[in-house]
């Protein structure tokens, strides 16, 4: 009696099917997803993983999990407890992946056993997100809400504080007109006329923060932005031998948004990386279209970012400081009022933008601005 192959044919052409889409989604999740067998060794590492670690599954697959992992005590737990104790375990909290060419990067992991269909275990599958982005979005959350705070308050306070301000320089400059010009009461005077506008430029700042005034969209063109800054900057430091050097994308279209706000935002920025290097040392301007992530928004198609990345090879920020740096009047300079980076970042929230500060103590920092290319 002839046999029916069909409804075996097509089960197998199911079951190839639905095998081929489980390894196109392990191939394109944004996860790590890294399995292992009852031994603890090694059997699967998607992209993401290779990505995550900096290493190809051809050198990972078939170790054990504890030469991947090593000296990494909470992963090893995680791995240990799916595999011999075969239940489901998750760690979200302050979790940190240390991998050999990069630094610590925030991530939570995953554990889960894997059993068959007669009910044995087989192994464990782990799973890791990378938490940096939104680590960095988190940031940027905070320092808004601080400059809002503030920015309310510094409103009040400015207009209080201008108008005595204004009659106290009036009456020091009435009087510096009644005295004589040899006079040593000039020099007061004079101190207090100078100081008065100390005072109010930094209340100017703190205005800016209150109350800023729209921006004003449109076309700008970041090249030419960046060569009338880096001209002039060039010359302030012509006698402590400090090159800026220019890597800009010429296929960049101009960004949408206000020329004159983000001139400033880029000038404090590349003046910054210029005044931490003392004598002799290296400026760089980069421009790049962001790769890994789009600007989107209620009722607004996605858009794409550039990236604007100032490096230096500066005295560098260390880690208690760079905790501190978008506090206002918080300054590590001799010289200045500690509201550049509290502005800057305001110019940024203006323009839909995020940034992002890496320094290592000694060898210099890099400030990443992204901005959509469309509002």
């Amino acid at each position: 009696m002839p046999h029916d192959r069909s409804d075996s044919t097509a089960k197998t052409f199911a079951g190839d099917s639905i095998s081929n889409l489980y390894g196109m989604i392990l191939d394109n999740i944004d996860r790590a997803v890294i399995a292992f067998d009852s031994d603890g060794r090694i059997t699967l590492f998607n992209p993401a993983a290779e990505a995550l670690m900096e290493c190809s599954s051809r050198q990972i697959v078939g170790k054990s999990y504890q030469d991947l992992f090593k000296n990494q005590e909470t992963l090893l737990y995680l791995v240990k407890v799916a595999l011999k104790e075969g239940r489901s375990i998750t760690d979200d909290e302050g979790l940190f992946l240390h991998r050999s060419n990069a630094s610590p990067l925030p991530v939570n992991a995953y554990t889960a056993p894997i059993f068959a269909q007669g009910g044995n275990q087989n192994g464990a599958v782990m799973i890791i997100r990378d938490l940096s982005r939104i680590k960095e979005l988190e940031g940027t959350l905070r320092r808004a809400d601080r400059l809002s705070m503030l920015g309310t308050l510094a409103a009040g306070l400015a207009h209080e504080i201008k108008n005595p301000l204004g009659g106290i320089k009036g009456a020091a400059q009435l009087l510096s007109m009644e005295l004589s010009k040899g006079s040593p009461l000039q020099d007061y005077t004079q101190i207090m006329i100078k100081e008065v506008e100390r005072i109010n430029f930094i209340i100017e700042e703190l205005m800016d923060l209150g109350s800023p005034r729209e921006p004003e969209v449109g076309d700008v063109d970041l090249a030419r932005v960046f060569n009338d800054i880096v001209l002039l900057q060039r010359e302030a430091a012509r006698s402590r031998n400090i090159q800026f050097k220019l890597k800009l994308d010429p296929s960049i279209p101009p960004v949408q948004g206000d020329e004159g706000l983000l001139t400033r935002l880029f000038l404090n920025l590349i003046k910054n990386a210029g005044e931490s290097i003392s004598r002799e040392g290296v400026v760089v301007i980069e421009t790049r279209i962001a790769s890994n992530y789009h600007m989107t928004g209620p009722g607004r198609r996605s858009s794409p970012m550039v990236d604007i990345i100032i490096s230096d090879t500066g005295c560098g920020i260390d880690q208690q400081e760079m905790d501190r740096i978008f506090t206002p009047y918080f300054t590590t300079k001799s010289k200045g009022s500690g509201l550049g980076l509290a502005i800057s970042q305001k110019i940024i929230e203006d323009h839909n933008g995020l940034l992002k500060i890496e320094s290592t103590p000694h060898q210099g920092t890099t400030v990443t601005i992204s901005l959509p290319l469309r509002r």
